[in-house]
């Protein structure tokens, strides 16, 4: 079970990826994660990726994906995996599918996790985190004992400017213009299934189960 998450900055598709990994005991595989465990071991192909990295330069889509195609080849990955993140646009896709079609293999689903941008702007809107440890909260969803202030240290809460409605649109904007399209790619192959975002987190895996059917 080879799956893709797809879904805008804020949409919940890293936790529902977590999640997936965890029921199927399959990989839950992030760019994030592969560049900074090739970057530790000190392979070749974190190298490459560290020079561009080094200088504050994207690391160009060949690599990423001869990065991603690495991976999926380990053998924890024999079941399958679920990659978030990645691919972020159309020649990523393209390069991954011409890269797994050469091993014989191919993605059995992109799971788009729908949510609109306005509840997006919102629910990241109301995240707070721990200047202190870290910890993150959520004014709605999972604020803290005591309003303002970290559970674990007593810190203060603050407002990312990450979590910035001006930032967040910002952002929104990016994954508009480079990303949704991935959602047409997808649906052309007939892999796109689409769970509605805004429900409660429990509800969006088990429409996510039902569509996987196992």
């Amino acid at each position: 079970m080879k799956i893709i998450m797809l879904g805008a900055p804020g949409a919940g598709k890293g936790t529902q990826a977590k999640k997936i990994a965890d029921k199927y005991q399959i990989p839950h595989i992030s760019t994030g994660d592969i560049f900074r465990a090739n970057i530790k071991n000190g392979t070749e192909l974190g190298k490459k990726a560290k020079t561009y990295m080094d200088q504050g330069l994207l690391v160009p889509d060949e690599l990423v994906v001869d990065l991603v195609v690495d991976r999926v080849q380990q053998s924890d990955c024999a079941n399958g995996y679920v990659l978030d993140g990645f691919p972020r646009t159309i020649p990523q896709a393209e390069a991954l599918d011409a890269a797994l079609a050469k091993l014989g293999d191919k993605v059995d689903y992109a799971i788009n996790v729908e949510v609109p941008d306005e509840n997006i702007i919102n629910r990241m809107g109301g995240r707070r985190a721990c200047v202190g440890c870290g910890a993150t909260y959520h004014v709605a969803y999972n604020p803290p004992k005591e309003e303002g202030f970290c559970d674990i240290d007593g810190e203060k809460l603050i407002l990312r400017e990450d979590d910035k409605p001006e930032t967040v649109k910002k952002r929104l904007d990016v994954y508009h213009d480079q990303t949704q399209p991935l959602i047409e790619y997808y649906s052309s192959k007939q892999i796109l299934k689409e769970v509605d975002g805004t429900v409660d987190m429990e509800d969006v895996f088990t429409a996510i189960v039902q569509i996987l059917g196992v």
